[in-house]
């Protein structure tokens, strides 16, 4: 839906015809912010200038990202996905610790390990599917495998103690 925050009739025409919508054609009403909302059928045609701008590139060049990481992904064996999954709950879980901590992080890194572990998901999903594993089982199988999952520092937290460690062997040397 568009919206045009327009108050008279002739700048409405006028907005409409920069859109390249006919005004006469399309019927429009009055919203509560004193501009004017289109029907919900009406689509404006975008000028070919406006279509894959600065942003379109970006676009692509992220498809190819992911195309490339899922590559990656599939390559792993089964294990080695389970182990990185168990790895970036926990790196997950460090920045939650941040966070709720008022510390500095990055905020896109949960967005970008949830999808991460997601695609890795997907991915041990689709293996399942091709074995012939149902729902129902691959569900039990992940119970199963959630409960035999050791506990460990993620490897973040695993870097900083090692550093830690070196820092204080340093210190007593």
């Amino acid at each position: 839906m568009i919206a045009l925050g327009v108050s008279s009739a002739s700048s409405v025409h006028h907005a409409l015809a920069s859109l390249g919508i006919s005004p006469q054609l399309h019927s429009w009403r009055a919203s509560s912010f004193r501009g004017i909302r289109l029907e919900t059928g009406v689509r404006a045609a975008t000028p070919l200038s406006y279509r894959g701008g600065a942003s379109g590139g970006r676009m692509v060049v992220n498809m190819a990202k992911r195309e490339e990481e899922m590559k990656e992904i599939r390559a792993k064996t089964a294990e080695e996905i389970n182990e990185e999954v168990i790895d970036l709950k926990g790196e997950l879980l460090m920045l939650r610790l941040q966070k709720s901590a008022r510390n500095e992080f990055k905020s896109s890194e949960f967005g970008r390990m949830r999808k991460r572990i997601a695609r890795m998901l997907t991915v041990k999903r689709e293996r399942e599917i091709e074995e012939g594993i149902n729902k129902r089982l691959s569900r039990k199988l992940d119970r199963k495998w959630k409960k035999s999952i050791v506990v460990r520092p993620p490897p973040s937290l695993r870097k900083k103690q090692e550093e830690q460690k070196a820092a204080e062997a340093e210190k007593s040397s």
